[in-house]
């Protein structure tokens, strides 16, 4: 995307940095938070499944069993959220940000009541449609959930500016996917930190950042009915 393309506000309002950013800390947080309560990921189906076949074939039905109710939410999330990009358009992101919202301090409430299906079943649907409405930063595709993918693009985009010929803007465009790999960490980070610290207050950080988000959508799509 060209410099001319960024000044003439191209870019869709839920794809700026900034958003993208917040979105991949609160990725970050969640996961570490479901490990340690629950010891499953909210984000990375890929270490439910291989843990659900690791357990399987052992014969341990009861752990592998257990990794089976947040890929089932996980797969409903991304049909609410193919969903609700097909009814509501644009403002999507901003609804899906709100639902986000609610959901965890639905969680936050019924944890100590409910604990397996509200976080087990809950965070894995919030993160579900978090990667199915959040997924490009500046026209470029990426993932606010996990970071496999953003650390290729990232050293892919160092690559070429060092090999030279490089496109305008790698270098920018690496440093943004460095930035989401660093941050989804310091996500993870203040998550284990704050999930043993604060455990029946800890939801309420990924609350603040989506509030964040919520409140940048709703501006610029203000600024551009205006």
């Amino acid at each position: 995307m060209s410099a001319l393309d960024l000044a003439a506000g191209a870019i869709r309002r839920d794809e700026t940095v900034e958003i993208v950013l917040l979105l991949a800390f609160v990725g970050g947080y969640i996961d570490a938070y479901t490990w340690i309560v629950h010891g499953v990921m909210a984000n990375a189906q890929t270490a439910n499944l291989i843990f659900l076949w690791v357990y399987a074939t052992a014969g341990d039905w009861t752990k592998a069993f257990h990794f089976v109710p947040p890929l089932l939410a996980f797969a409903a999330g991304i049909v609410i959220a193919a969903w609700l990009r097909r009814a509501a358009g644009e403002r999507a992101s901003a609804i899906s940000t709100l639902l986000e919202i609610l959901l965890l301090i639905a969680i936050s409430i019924l944890h100590n009541r409910l604990p397996d299906l509200a976080g087990t079943l809950g965070i894995s649907f919030v993160a579900a449609m978090q990667t199915a409405i959040f997924t490009r930063v500046e026209g470029v595709v990426c993932s606010t959930v996990m970071i496999t993918g953003n650390m290729r693009q990232a050293i892919e985009a160092v690559f070429l500016a060092a090999s030279g010929g490089a496109p305008l803007g790698t270098l920018r465009r690496s440093g943004i996917f460095f930035a989401l790999c660093a941050v989804f960490g310091l996500g993870a980070a203040l998550g284990a930190f704050a999930t043993k610290a604060i455990p029946d207050l800890a939801l309420g950080i990924p609350v603040v950042a989506l509030l964040v988000v919520l409140l940048r959508c709703e501006a610029s799509h203000q600024r551009a009915v205006q």
